[in-house]
């Protein structure tokens, strides 16, 4: 399913077909938590960004409106008019951000839900089903991400415990997908390394579960708290231990020049909610640095964001009139903001692509991740 294209260094063109569409990788996969991208965009405007793949999440689809509803609208897929593909995260990153109360055991975990508080179970099993009633494209395995710093000896035993999970996992997926009522039989599995920033963990973790034979594997428990440099160390460390032929998957990163830092690095799938995140308070991507369009220098500035970009907001507003939406809290500006890092992702990840196709990602690489991560003097 998985097509390594070309190399430039460990640089990595590929092609992974699904039963939902092609993806053609390096790609970033775009946010949408509760199937819904947050500042008003919809499956409609992503397509017009460019996008391959949306994310949901697990955990708040499980808590709300429910993973059988969703089964019963036929699946996410329909539920939210999206005919791409979808990659759904395990649900144990939120399990353990967002419980404040949860007790941890060998089958699982027992938590309170952020919403209502009522006790939840879930499991490998649990997670799997969740994710075959949702019948997305990829699903992620259930995993313990601990925090960071985390004490050796705990994350030792936390990666032991997320091994034997992901076994367990394996074992459900493939019983779920050879049931008559399921939506997607194809769905994929992808693995989560973890192991804190201890190398040796790191490294015998991905050992372990690389023997699994999965559809693709993610570097995990990162983009936490610890430095760029020690992200940037785990990924070489863990690098040379990945199944050459399946795909690679960072999970929650990150900023323009850390995708460019980890696609030199061999890194093929990414994700994460800052491009919205930070485009709801106006703040943007693009090729000449990141812009505050807040600044008083903006007020009276006809020129839109980037002049380069052919996103729906830079083709038909200004950066007065956008920052004029902002600070007059229209919900208007920050959609239009949404949209332009949106697309600025997806063109980002569409011209890293061009490069490794011609050859020259190393140049392309080497300017870029200096500009993309400076303040835009424009």
């Amino acid at each position: 399913m998985f097509t390594l294209i070309k190399k430039e260094k460990r640089a990595r063109r590929g092609r992974l077909e699904t039963v939902h569409g092609v993806i053609e990788t390096p790609v970033f996969m775009n946010v949408g938590t509760c199937a819904a991208i947050k500042g008003g965009v919809s499956t409609m405007d992503l397509r017009e960004l460019k996008c391959q793949v949306e994310l949901s999440n697990t955990y708040h689809l499980h808590i709300r409106p429910g993973d059988r509803l969703i089964h019963d609208m036929g699946g996410i897929h329909k539920f939210f008019n999206w005919d791409k593909p979808v990659l759904t995260d395990s649900g144990g990153f939120q399990v353990f951000s967002l419980a404040q109360l949860r007790k941890i055991k060998e089958e699982g975990v027992t938590f309170a839900s952020h919403i209502d508080g009522k006790r939840i179970f879930m499991g490998p099993e649990e997670s799997m089903q969740i994710q075959s009633n949702l019948a997305s494209t990829i699903a992620m395995a259930f995993d313990e991400c601990v925090e960071n710093p985390c004490e050796y000896h705990y994350a030792k035993m936390s990666c032991a415990r997320t091994a034997r999970w992901l076994e367990r996992c394996k074992v459900e997926m493939a019983r779920l997908n050879s049931l008559p009522d399921t939506i997607n039989p194809n769905q994929l599995l992808f693995g989560i390394n973890q192991g804190s920033t201890y190398e040796d963990l790191r490294m015998d973790h991905m050992k372990r579960i690389a023997e699994m034979d999965l559809d693709g594997y993610a570097i995990g428990g990162l983009a936490v708290g610890e430095s760029a440099e020690e992200m940037y160390n785990t990924i070489d460390v863990v690098e040379p231990f990945m199944p050459t032929e399946k795909p690679r998957y960072l999970m929650g990163v990150g900023t323009p020049v850390n995708i460019l830092e980890a696609v030199w690095r061999g890194v093929d799938f990414f994700d994460c909610v800052m491009p919205s995140r930070n485009a709801r308070h106006g703040n943007l991507f693009t090729w000449h640095g990141k812009m505050n369009i807040m600044n008083e220098k903006y007020i009276a500035d006809g020129r839109p964001i980037d002049e380069s970009c052919q996103c729906p907001a830079c083709r038909s507003y200004s950066r007065s009139y956008i920052r004029h939406l902002l600070k007059a809290k229209e919900t208007l500006g920050m959609r239009l903001c949404v949209l332009h890092n949106l697309y600025f992702y997806n063109d980002l990840m569409e011209k890293i692509r061009e490069t490794l196709d011609g050859g020259y990602y190393e140049s392309f690489y080497n300017k870029y991740r200096i500009v993309l991560g400076e303040r835009s003097e424009m």
